[in-house]
């Protein structure tokens, strides 16, 4: 499945700039992070994904953190309130499996973690619950 973007809309195969990458993950709702965390998040990852509008503002954004040979998570994955509806996240997550589908040796592993909003767009793609078989955890070192 590939959703096509609303009219006016740029699916770009890069990583948003650092600003607009702390912008989105800020105003869209998940937690804010430092300019080194950034800078360290656009130059780690092995893929990325945003969307641009009209004019030419980041308002979506995605990427894959992973090893390239069998280990991906999806991440990051955000749009802007305003600009939810239109079929954003779902281009860029649909880019984002294309991209490992076309990239990665057979029988890649892709993870992510949903927030429940998101739930439903991951789950038409396929991903189901690992629960009962494993359990999410996560540690925040300080």
């Amino acid at each position: 499945m590939t959703r096509t973007l609303a009219a006016g809309y740029t699916l770009r195969g890069d990583a948003p700039p650092l600003t607009d990458y702390l912008e989105l993950r800020r105003v869209s709702g998940l937690s804010e992070k430092t300019p080194e965390q950034g800078v360290a998040a656009l130059e780690g990852s092995w893929a990325f994904r945003h969307v641009v509008d009209p004019n030419g503002t980041v308002v979506g954004m995605g990427r894959i953190i992973g090893d390239g040979g069998w280990y991906f998570l999806i991440a990051d994955m955000a749009t802007l309130p305003e600009h939810q509806g239109r079929g954003i996240a779902s281009a860029i997550l649909d880019a984002l499996l294309n991209h490992i589908r076309a990239s990665a040796p057979a029988g890649p592993y892709v993870t992510l973690t949903a927030d429940p909003p998101g739930r439903r767009l991951y789950e038409s793609r396929g991903f189901t619950d690992v629960a009962p078989a494993a359990t999410g955890m996560h540690l925040r070192l300080s």
